[in-house]
């Protein structure tokens, strides 16, 4: 049986390493936290949005960014310091607004096919993960945005993504809690939110009922292939006492988001993921008042660029922003306050007296697509890079890359009733 090491316990490394035992591979995931799920997978906007499928690499983009560059509180905020990643990056930024078109269009048509996976996959195997199926309603205060919002339609309709446009009566209508006076908004009915920890927790633990062997506290120290076979350094104080401790396997998958690109470099491949900072709060709910006040349609504000998402009664997620300030973890005051300001704007009635903060790195691409594929070693693969649709993405990447290593070592790649492999 041919080995696979995992790198990272997120949720794209879960669904990876979901995916290749079901391919009957024998499959390690290295994980330096205690639990899987504990960065970029925690505490995300919880959308499953193919509607946000819209790649960032477009020059309003850059003119905002510029706009709001010294504003401390700003939906897009860049760190001024210069430095040879984050200019390298915004220099294949910029080169891929060309294909703006194009890599919407096929985020677009790869989150709808990841939502049957992802459903088929919870269902299999009894995840309860706050599930709700209300579809995402993207809401605009003004003419400019709401007609932008009409060109992305469609985009995303050659995608295969339906939604359809509504006045701000409909927009009252599907979401009556939501104040404020808007131009009007777009409805995804398919669309759907969701706990990405709890989703997560959940593969982790069914994973290991498939015999994946899931190394917690696993530091990994360095990787290296000699093309046949793939090694991984284990740091010492991960790997218990002695010392290092060295593994191989006959495969080697990065799923490590904003370490991929440390790790590839030791490869010999050059990922550029760089580390986009968002931002979430988690409003609890704590009294009736609130509940009923709270949406449970997940909404996206564009002007804002903030997500919301209810988790099961007593729990409302607001989530966004993109912070341009290298590995820098800080949860800052003056970046959380726009997002509860956000909700006491919006949604008077929730009591906004509990609320956690939190802040993870987004491992984004300089075009906005995941890497997905092979690196320069025949045993060596990548499926990270997300971005901001890790989760929207992460089932069916996964089911990509199990079946690029099943073919590439040799093994038969069955795909599951119902399930689509898309190559």
């Amino acid at each position: 049986m041919k080995t696979i090491a995992v790198i990272g316990g997120g949720i794209t490394g879960v669904t990876t390493a979901y995916a290749l035992a079901k391919r009957g591979f024998s499959v390690t995931l290295l994980e330096k936290h205690r639990y899987a799920a504990m960065e970029t997978s925690f505490a995300n906007g919880g959308q499953l949005s193919a509607s946000n499928a819209e790649v960032w690499n477009h020059w309003s983009t850059i003119v905002k960014g510029l706009k709001w560059m010294l504003k401390s509180d700003a939906p897009l905020l860049v760190n001024p310091k210069p430095s040879w990643h984050k200019l390298s990056w915004f220099a294949e930024f910029i080169g891929s607004i060309p294909n703006y078109r194009k890599n919407t269009v096929e985020t677009a048509r790869l989150a709808i096919a990841a939502r049957e996976h992802l459903f088929a996959w919870a269902e299999a195997e009894g995840i309860d993960f706050d599930l709700k199926k209300k579809g995402i309603l993207h809401i605009y205060r003004d003419k400019a945005g709401f007609e932008h919002a009409a060109e992305v339609s469609r985009l995303l309709a050659e995608g295969g993504l339906p939604r359809r446009s509504v006045t701000p009566e409909e927009m009252r209508a599907i979401e009556p809690t939501l104040a404020g006076t808007y131009y009007g908004g777009y409805y995804t009915e398919c669309d759907s939110t969701g706990d990405i920890h709890k989703f997560t927790h959940g593969l982790a633990t069914a994973i290991e009922r498939l015999g994946v062997r899931c190394r917690y506290g696993a530091d990994v120290k360095s990787v290296a292939s000699d093309g046949k076979r793939a090694s991984v350094i284990l740091a010492g104080a991960g790997a218990g006492v002695g010392g290092d401790e060295r593994l191989e396997f006959d495969g080697l998958v990065v799923c490590a988001g904003t370490a991929s690109r440390a790790l590839a470099a030791q490869l010999g491949d050059r990922v550029n993921i760089y580390p986009v900072k968002g931002y979430s709060i988690t409003v609890n709910l704590t009294d009736e008042i609130s509940r009923a006040s709270a949406p449970t349609v997940s909404l996206l504000d564009d002007e804002t660029k903030l997500v919301s998402s209810r988790l099961g009664d007593d729990r409302f997620r607001v989530a966004g922003t993109a912070e341009f300030n290298g590995y820098n973890r800080d949860i800052r005051a003056d970046r959380i306050r726009p997002l509860v300001e956000w909700v006491n704007q919006c949604f008077p009635g929730v009591n906004t007296r509990s609320v956690v903060p939190w802040a993870g790195l987004r491992p984004m691409m300089p075009n906005m697509m995941p890497k997905v594929g092979r690196g320069s070693s025949p045993c060596v693969f990548y499926n990270t890079g997300h971005g901001h649709l890790g989760w929207t993405l992460s089932a069916i990447t996964a089911d990509m890359i199990g079946d690029m290593v099943a073919q590439s070592l040799g093994r038969p790649a069955p795909v599951a009733s119902g399930q689509t492999a898309v190559a």
